[in-house]
C-alpha cells in the first residue's frame, strides 16, 4: 500500500486554525502535507461560496488533501468530483470530529458509534474516489465503547489508503490526555499507513509517541498554532529558542499573508484583524521548552496541557507576546493589521508592542492587589511572584 501523505508529519485541519495563510506559514518552516479545514459536504455539494474557497490551496503546499464531513453517502457523489476537480491530493473522510454541531446532525464521531453508516460511507468513498482517500477516526465513541480496531479494519478492508487515529474518545473531546496506546492498537491491526494524533507540542514528545505507538507519522495541530516552527523543530530534532523580534517577524509575516489572501481593502483588513485575533490564543501560549529541562517531565503529563509561568518581567516584548485575555489578543491583532496593511518597519512594529508592556504588568499587580484585598482564596495556582499562572 502506497503513502498517501508527502511526508510523516503532517498539518492537522483545523476550523479557522489551518486557513490557507497559516498553512502557508507552515509550509516555510517545512511541512510538506497540508489540509483543508473542515468541509460540509452538504454545504459544498450546494455549491456555497464560502466552501468552495477552502479548496483553494497555495503554490508552497506540496501535498494537500481536502477533509470532508457528511453521514450521507449521496453527498460524496457529488463532492468527490469537485474535490478532484480542484487538485487535491487526497481527501480525507472525517469519522471523529467531537464538536457538537457535527455530532447532533450525526456526523464525525457519531460515525464512531453507527458502523453500518461508517462503512455505507467507506464503500462509496471507495466507488467513487480516483485519488487516495484517507480516513480520521477516534478511539471510540465514549468510554466503554472503545472499537478502533473495528474501525480501522473497516477502513483498510473499503481501500483507504492510510487513517489518522486520535487517541481520544468522543467523550472526551479534548481533555485528559491523548492515549497513543489507542494509535498502537490501530497499527497492530491494519497494514495500510497509520499516523497518530493528539498532545503533540515538542520534537521529543513527537520522538516518543512514534516510538510507543510504531505510527508511521504524526499529526500536529495545536502544537502547530502554538508555534508554527515545530515542523522545523522536529525535522531537525532541536529546540528552536526564536527571539522575541523573532517571533514578532513570525507573525507578522502570517498577517501580511493573510492581508495578500483576504485583501487589503477595509474589509480585508478587519477580516485578518479578527483571524489575527484568534491566532493570538493560542500564539501567546508559546514558552521555550529545551529538551535539557523539560524532556521528563513530558512523561508525567502532555507538555501542551502544562501550567507555565506568565512573564512579567524581561524583554518588553516578551512579556506583550505572553500576554493573554480578549481585549490584549484583539489589541495584538489590530497593531499588526496595521503595521502590515500600511508597509511599517519591524522596528515600528516592535516599539508599538514594546509600549503594552507597562500596562500588562500594571494589569494583572492590581487583579492581585484586588484579590489581596477580597481576601479570597485564587483558585488559579500562583507563582513565587504572586502572579498566576498561564495554563495551555
Amino acid at each position: 500500500m502506497s503513502y498517501p501523505w508527502k511526508s510523516s508529519v503532517i498539518l492537522a485541519p483545523m476550523s479557522k486554525g489551518s486557513n490557507l495563510p497559516f498553512r502557508r506559514l507552515c509550509c516555510d518552516f517545512g511541512v510538506k502535507t497540508t489540509i483543508s479545514e473542515m468541509i460540509f459536504a452538504s454545504a459544498l455539494a450546494k455549491g456555497n461560496r464560502k466552501d468552495l474557497a477552502l479548496l483553494r490551496r497555495a503554490p508552497q503546499e506540496e501535498c494537500f488533501g481536502v477533509q470532508i464531513l457528511t453521514k450521507n453517502p449521496d453527498d460524496l457523489d457529488i463532492v468527490v468530483p469537485i474535490i478532484e476537480e480542484s487538485g487535491a491530493d487526497f481527501i480525507d473522510l472525517n469519522c471523529g470530529c467531537p464538536i457538537d454541531e457535527a455530532v447532533k446532525r450525526g456526523m464525525g464521531a457519531t460515525l464512531l458509534d453507527r458502523p453500518n453508516r461508517l462503512e455505507q460511507l467507506l464503500e462509496r468513498m471507495e466507488k467513487v474516489c480516483h485519488i487516495p482517500f484517507t480516513v480520521k477516526l477516534r478511539s471510540g465513541y465514549k468510554e466503554g465503547h472503545i472499537n478502533i480496531k473495528q474501525t480501522s479494519k473497516m477502513a483498510e478492508d473499503h481501500h483507504a489508503s492510510g487513517i489518522v487515529v486520535h487517541g481520544r474518545t468522543r467523550e472526551h473531546r479534548y481533555t485528559g490526555t491523548a492515549d497513543w496506546n489507542m494509535v498502537k492498537l490501530a497499527v497492530e491491526t491494519v497494514k495500510i499507513p497509520v499516523v497518530g494524533n493528539g498532545d503533540i507540542l515538542t520534537w521529543y514528545e513527537s520522538e516518543d509517541r512514534l516510538e510507543l505507538s510504531h505510527a508511521q507519522g504524526v499529526m500536529i495541530g495545536r502544537g502547530a498554532l502554538i508555534k508554527p516552527w515545530i515542523f522545523q523543530e522536529i525535522e531537525e530534532k532541536r529546540d528552536l529558542n526564536l527571539t522575541p523580534q523573532e517571533r514578532v517577524e513570525v507573525y507578522s509575516r502570517l498577517t501580511r499573508y493573510m492581508l495578500e489572501h483576504f485583501g487589503n481593502d477595509a474589509h480585508g483588513q478587519r477580516t485578518t484583524s479578527s483571524f489575527m485575533s484568534w491566532h493570538f490564543d493560542l500564539l501567546t501560549r508559546y514558552r521555550y521548552l529545551p529538551e535539557s529541562s523539560w524532556h521528563e517531565k513530558s512523561y508525567e503529563h502532555p507538555l501542551i496541557q502544562t501550567r507555565l509561568n506568565n512573564i512579567y518581567e524581561g524583554h518588553p516584548l516578551d512579556i506583550v507576546l505572553a500576554s493573554y485575555g480578549k481585549n490584549w489578543r484583539q489589541t495584538l491583532g489590530n497593531i499588526f493589521v496595521e503595521a502590515n496593511a500600511n508597509g511599517y518597519s519591524q522596528e515600528w512594529l516592535e516599539e508599538k508592542l514594546s509600549a503594552l508592556a507597562p500596562e500588562i504588568i500594571a494589569n494583572y499587580q492590581e487583579q492581585i492587589k484586588r484579590k489581596a484585598e477580597k481576601k479570597t482564596t485564587c483558585e488559579e495556582p500562583v507563582s513565587a511572584n504572586g502572579l498566576p499562572y498561564n495554563q495551555f
